[in-house]
């Protein structure tokens, strides 16, 4: 039994032997813990000066509308420029930005338009920072330990939303909004501490890009000719423009469904770490990953959606929304993995734009429309959405592998 335990821990926690990736993993559960701490805040502070969830869709737009206009020259910086230095850069601009919206929440100068303007910088430099933070995995852990470092990347960033929500619910309710602010704007200075520590001869950057003509066409016409890459970045925009909406479903179902505080959408967005937690654990100890294991995950986590609209209390819709995060974290692990793996080393900070594009750019989108739905229709029918929409994105996963050579996983 020891010796099931040992092998199942090697397995899952093999990448956390590389030093960099040891350090970069520290530094992100702390800076990630206090993003999701202000997306808490942020939601309620929105809630709070409009009551309306087509305001709070409309900021989680501006926040994402720079990634759906601007990702692939994010992709070709993200490939030209050494990544660990453009990290220092993002990094500490993300900081700035929460600490200078934590100093208006604290002093009551605060108004919407601040919080829209703020979410629009966020997205401008999330431009740059999230196809070079994905990329950069490879770097630190090499191709073989890739799955299962962004697997555990994946459980921190979820481990992360059961942390961050939950000091949030406490603060909001006992010294309100701003500290969130603050306190997140200070955790990256984490970020940069552990970036600063990294043995750069450890470091694995493919050949440095050049500068030339058409390289964001290039990135374009690369995916859209590989087949596998094509029909992954198909099946996470819809499912990243209409499932992934949590930010806006899940306040609106716990303020307006089940009549609870912040303490209510904290729980709910715990729940939905805590199954990403338990699934991205399992997940990690696996070596393999394939087209049909992300198509199998779509039609999973759309029907846990589902399951988790239709509960008539909260602490039954926080139960199934544990169900949610174990599914969600296979579909978008293994998307992301499945990409990174299939690019050609230059293409793949190009290719990962494509991928923020359809998981976050697509918010720009669907963040508006789950808001409108969930105001107008219910907040239940803003989830139900979503499970609906991860569905069809199955369906449509199904007809990818029908055309695809059998020899093809």
């Amino acid at each position: 039994m020891a010796r099931t335990l040992n092998s199942f821990g090697d397995r899952t926690f093999s990448s956390l032997r590389v030093r960099n990736y040891r350090l970069y993993f520290i530094g992100q559960i702390i800076s990630t813990s206090g993003t999701f701490m202000q997306s808490v805040a942020q939601a309620w502070l929105v809630l709070r000066l409009t009551n309306s969830g087509t305001a709070l869709g409309l900021v989680a737009a501006l926040q994402n509308l720079p990634i759906l206009l601007l990702a692939p020259w994010g992709g070709v910086i993200a490939d030209r420029f050494p990544k660990r230095k453009l990290l220092y850069l993002t990094q500490s601009a993300f900081g700035i930005l929460a600490l200078v919206l934590g100093v208006f929440v604290l002093t009551g100068w605060v108004r919407l338009w601040m919080v829209y303007v703020l979410a629009l910088a966020f997205g401008l430099i999330n431009v740059i920072d999230n196809p070079t933070r994905q990329s950069f995995v490879v770097e630190m852990v090499g191709e073989d330990q890739l799955k299962n470092a962004v697997t555990l990347y994946s459980s921190m960033v979820n481990l992360a939303r059961i942390i961050g929500p939950s000091i949030a619910g406490i603060l909001i309710v006992t010294v309100g909004l701003g500290l969130c602010y603050i306190l997140n704007g200070l955790s990256y200075v984490a970020v940069v501490t552990m970036l600063f520590a990294m043995q750069a001869d450890e470091l694995r950057p493919p050949p440095r890009l050049e500068r030339a003509k058409g390289q964001i066409s290039a990135g374009f016409r690369y995916v859209s000719s590989t087949p596998i890459l094509r029909d992954v970045l198909i099946v996470m925009a819809i499912i990243g423009t209409l499932t992934y909406e949590f930010q806006i479903s899940l306040p609106l179902l716990a303020q307006f469904t089940f009549h609870s505080d912040a303490t209510g959408y904290a729980a709910l967005t715990a729940a939905l770490g805590l199954g990403a937690v338990v699934g991205g654990l399992a997940t990690a100890s696996r070596k393999t990953t394939s087209f049909k294991v992300l198509v199998g995950a779509a039609f999973l986590f759309g029907l846990a959606a589902l399951l988790a609209c239709l509960m008539p209390t909260l602490p039954l819709a926080v139960a199934a929304m544990v169900l949610v995060g174990v599914f969600s974290i296979v579909f978008s692990s293994t998307g992301n993995t499945t990409l990174q793996l299939q690019s050609d080393p230059q293409m793949r900070g190009r290719v990962m734009a494509l991928w923020a594009i359809a998981f976050l750019g697509s918010t720009t989108i669907g963040g508006p429309v789950i808001g409108f739905i969930g105001q107008n229709a219910g907040a239940r029918w803003g989830l139900a959405t979503g499970g609906l929409a991860a569905l069809a994105a199955g369906a449509y996963g199904v007809a990818a592998l029908a055309r695809r050579p059998a020899q093809h996983p």
